[in-house]
């Protein structure tokens, strides 16, 4: 009988497949300059990935910003649908764990330096707890830290670094927001926290954006299904759900990662309005065909009839509150293009 191969020598014959099939697949997708928005409009933008430019009450949010063409050793497979020159001014970045598709420390010096070139005020990072050292040297003006349902507020006047706001229990203020000011509330997830191997201690988990200007936005993370979705949709409300549909094969990645269908399930779960799928398509992180998530998110939808509730957008492509079945359909047929061999 032949000997069992030992669980870090599969794991690294895993990565070695990944990386090697990323490195077959030639650069995919366009970039755009992101929507042009009022102080009293919102839009969200797709750059790619699990990375999303919030333009909000006359704000610019990044969430999880990667920007780079590879991850150490792994290839992007489709591009950053926004370049970096191209951003509004940015007043926030959100990392959702320090995981280095989520967390690329490249990426967000870059914007720092960005917003330095133009001569505006540096962005305040905002990190679960146990994050705050990966970007305490990247330019930020602060960093803040914030453990499950604590809330924080962008205030209408920029603060200095020395004006640091202290976490908000969500306990102690239900109120929404008032049109100056946005509020952040980090929210529960199912996943793990550590960028390498030993550093378990750090933290993950989603965010919730609120403004009496806009809509109120959930980006979840990384997350498996968990019965936190109807939590979070309980106590915040989101109208607009941000939601990971890939790296879900084989099963065991299921522990932490949410096939298309329970993305949808946790859809429901949280009663939104709207849902946006991210975390497919640009990274080869599952052993599912890079080509499968969308189009099994989009059929479970219209079995469910929820066809119309999926914007699936494209890299670059800005969702303003416009027709979902056109653009779910235009994404569908530009990643289908992309994908043939």
């Amino acid at each position: 009988m032949r000997a069992s191969v030992p669980f870090w020598v599969r794991k690294l014959g895993q990565l070695w497949r990944l990386v090697r099939e990323s490195h077959t697949q030639p650069l995919a997708g366009t970039q755009a300059k992101p929507a042009a928005v009022g102080p009293d409009d919102s839009a969200i933008t797709f750059i790619g990935h699990s990375s999303f430019l919030i333009q909000t009450a006359g704000r610019g949010i990044l969430l999880d910003p990667v920007f780079a063409t590879r991850l150490i050793v792994l290839r992007r497979q489709r591009r950053a649908g926004v370049r970096i020159a191209d951003l509004p001014t940015i007043d926030a970045v959100l990392l959702t764990h320090a995981h280095m598709d989520h967390l690329n420390r490249p990426s967000l010096r870059a914007v720092t330096r960005e917003m330095r070139r133009r001569g505006l005020a540096a962005p305040v990072a905002i990190v679960p707890r146990g994050v705050e050292d990966l970007v305490q040297d990247l330019g930020f003006g602060r960093v803040e830290t914030l453990e499950w349902w604590q809330s924080t507020e962008l205030t209408a006047m920029p603060r200095t670094s020395a004006q640091k706001s202290e976490p908000i229990p969500i306990e102690q203020s239900k109120n929404r927001a008032v049109s100056e000011t946005i509020r952040i509330t980090a929210t529960p997830a199912r996943h793990w926290g550590a960028r390498m191997f030993k550093d378990t201690h750090r933290g993950f988990g989603g965010y919730v954006i609120e403004s009496a200007k806009g809509p109120t936005i959930y980006h979840s993370g990384d997350t498996a299904y968990f019965g936190g979705f109807a939590e979070i949709g309980r106590r915040l409300r989101p109208e607009i759900a941000l939601l990971p549909i890939g790296a879900y094969f084989p099963d065991s990645y299921r522990a932490v990662h949410t096939s298309p269908e329970e993305a949808l399930r946790a859809f429901l779960d949280l009663q939104a309005d709207v849902m946006i799928p991210m975390h497919y398509g640009t990274f080869r992180l599952g052993r599912e065909p890079m080509e499968e998530p969308l189009p099994r998110l989009l059929q479970a939808a219209r079995n469910a009839g929820l066809g119309d509730c999926v914007v699936a957008l494209g890299e670059g492509e800005s969702w303003t509150g416009g027709d979902a079945g056109q653009r779910e359909q235009r994404a569908l047929a530009v990643r289908g293009q992309d994908f043939r061999g």
